[in-house]
């Protein structure tokens, strides 16, 4: 069977290319917050907590690390609220927050250590990136075994990608974002992110495909 091309993922295609606006309550929220309300960030917070922390988890590789990042990604939202334009997604501006921090932080690496893997236990990372596969039936003891060696295959190649390329497969694939809202969030057009999404497939299928060959 040809696993290379049987990715754990939802790689349907998103046709929604329509320029997001902020839901109203977001909005509000955001209001609210831009005038001290720090229950209404909260909501903030609450909301979209995952979302961020599964982004700096796949571009830093480490879960203490992207804890922090994340938190640190909401700090600065929190102080730069007044800023915030709802006709754009709040998603969006605080993924381009994290994601900016989170590159700033891989700058000060070692080369060789912005894609390192480090930091996953056995138990896996928190809640808010890339879940495991789904038990929906029973199965064998081999078969699940072969499951979870399959999405370390796939955790490990996604981790091998170039940053922009794990960016858009957190973001799409994982964290089901359109096109627009992806755009929004790395401040790039919408065709690049196409581009970005079809290499990244490619590399991911070429990565898998050699190592099961």
């Amino acid at each position: 069977m040809d696993t290379a091309l049987t990715l754990p993922l939802p790689f349907a295609p998103s046709t929604d290319l329509a320029r997001p606006a902020c839901p109203a309550d977001e909005a509000a929220w955001a209001r609210a917050a831009s005038g001290g309300d720090k229950a209404a960030f909260s909501r903030l917070v609450e909301k979209h907590k995952q979302s961020v922390h599964g982004l700096c988890f796949r571009l830093l590789g480490n879960a203490d690390e992207a804890r922090d990042a994340a938190q640190e990604a909401f700090v600065r939202a929190y102080s730069g609220i007044g800023d915030f334009d709802a006709r754009q997604p709040f998603a969006a501006w605080v993924l381009r927050i994290a994601r900016n921090h989170c590159i700033d932080l891989l700058r000060r690496r070692r080369p060789t250590l912005a894609l390192s893997s480090e930091g996953r236990g056995d138990d896996g990372p928190e809640t808010g990136v890339a879940p495991e596969l789904q038990d929906h039936f029973a199965v064998s003891g081999e078969q699940r075994v072969q499951e979870e060696e399959a999405q370390r295959d796939l955790d490990r190649a996604i981790a091998a990608l170039p940053p922009r390329y794990r960016e858009v497969i957190a973001l799409f694939h994982i964290q089901h974002r359109s096109y627009a809202e992806i755009a929004a969030a790395l401040g790039v057009p919408m065709g690049t992110v196409m581009t970005w999404l079809h290499r990244a497939r490619k590399e991911l299928k070429a990565q898998l495909s050699e190592h099961l060959s």
